[in-house]
């Protein structure tokens, strides 16, 4: 059975094969920035075009299971699809951003990051700064109430310390509307 970086890396693969900038975003973003957590998928943003989903596919479907025109509705619409990896059943959520939204900072703002000690294995990841507003938003999203989401955004916390850019947090924070979240975050535990 492959695990999760394996599965991780032939959909890097084929992004890549197929010309499709992506950045690794969620749960597993947040592990590798800061305190590990099983997750049972793995998020990517792909700015994907209408001339990317045939040859996607084409790449995926030897390994995945991956629905063509679900990946169509998913561009078309700058919504989500996943590929379902046959031999682990292993999720790959895959989202399309929406043109000027967060999606597209992160695409902009992403860092390759080395996942193993084989240089083979690098990714692109989104920012820790990215990804702590991101699972703010997200925090938000679910009514405040996913112990998961704010564990891994004070993780983050807790292990970037000062090479976090607080100022862009802040920022953005504000413009999404969860600046007081953000405050919660940093403050120093009592």
């Amino acid at each position: 059975m492959q695990s999760p970086l394996d599965v991780l890396s032939q959909v890097v693969r084929a992004l890549d094969a197929t010309g499709i900038a992506y950045v690794v975003v969620g749960s597993f973003a947040s592990s590798l920035h800061g305190v590990y957590r099983a997750t049972a998928d793995i998020d990517i943003v792909a700015d994907m075009k209408p001339e990317h989903v045939a040859p996607l596919v084409s790449v995926l479907q030897a390994s995945f299971y991956v629905d063509e025109q679900a990946v169509a509705r998913a561009v078309a619409r700058h919504g989500s699809f996943n590929a379902i990896h046959l031999d682990s059943i292993f999720k790959v959520d895959i989202f399309t951003p929406l043109p000027g939204g967060f999606g597209r900072q992160q695409l902009a703002r992403r860092r390759r990051e080395q996942i193993t000690p084989d240089a083979a294995r690098s990714i692109y990841v989104a920012t820790a700064e990215d990804t702590i507003l991101s699972k703010l938003l997200w925090y938000d999203a679910g009514g405040r109430v996913s112990q998961a989401q704010w564990a891994d955004v004070s993780g983050i916390v807790r292990a970037q310390g000062a090479r976090l850019d607080v100022e862009y947090l802040r920022e953005w924070a504000a413009r999404f509307g969860v600046g007081e979240l953000l405050e919660q975050a940093l403050a120093p535990e009592s």
